[in-house]
């Protein structure tokens, strides 16, 4: 009787999984698209709170917060009802540095915070897409609320989830003083200015920390 190709040709062992020299480059090409894009940010940040490698004198304007506090410790949310810590996920293609004005009723000083957050934001030219503005006022004047379409349009108005209390850091105390939170891509917020601050302050933190990280 003929043989048939099919009888004389072994048959092919069934498809094995990945050879641990794949999965070792698999996990060496996973290790490397983490480092290009979250190892510069994690390197601004530790050089930003430890001195290491930054330039001789440089000093930072705001007051840092030691240990960072995570965004989710605040309980805010979009007026939609959307988490804000949502913003600062790992799976965000887009992350951002957020300046958030808090204070309770909006007075003079509080208006001082949220046009100095504008101009420093602007200020950073090519950069200011890197940084969005926000706020959590515990009320305003008529007067700046008919201004504010206008004025502070791309400022987003945040608020508290319902039953909670925001945890601020230490040193910030909305109700008796106005003040701007610095939020880092990764949801920490990481510094705070108030009046005795300029706009010059928060530029001159902005830009160094955009020089640093690659992310945001």
């Amino acid at each position: 009787m003929t043989m048939t190709m099919a009888n004389r040709i072994p048959q092919r062992e069934e498809a094995e999984g990945p050879s641990p020299e794949q999965i070792r480059r698999g996990r060496r090409t996973a290790i490397l698209l983490f480092s290009l894009g979250f190892g510069p940010m994690i390197l601004a940040t530790v050089m930003f709170y430890t001195g290491w490698l930054n330039p001789a004198g440089h000093t930072n304007q705001g007051v840092l917060i030691t240990p960072a506090v995570q965004v989710a410790d605040l309980g805010l949310e979009t007026l939609s009802g959307e988490p804000l810590d949502r913003r600062f996920s790992a799976a965000r293609t887009d992350p951002q540095w957020l300046l958030v004005v808090v204070a309770g009723e909006c007075d003079n000083r509080c208006e001082e915070l949220l046009y100095l957050s504008r101009q420093a934001n602007i200020a950073l030219g090519k950069n200011a897409s890197r940084v969005s503005r926000a706020a959590v006022l515990g009320g305003i004047t008529g007067d700046l609320a008919a201004r504010w379409p206008t004025e502070y349009r791309l400022m987003e108005r945040l608020v508290p989830a319902p039953g909670t209390t925001p945890a601020w850091p230490a040193g910030i105390n909305p109700e008796k003083e106005p003040r701007i939170m610095l939020i880092d891509p990764f949801g920490n917020v990481m510094m705070h200015y108030g009046p005795e601050n300029s706009g010059k302050d928060m530029l001159k933190d902005l830009k160094h920390l955009l020089k640093l990280s690659q992310v945001g």
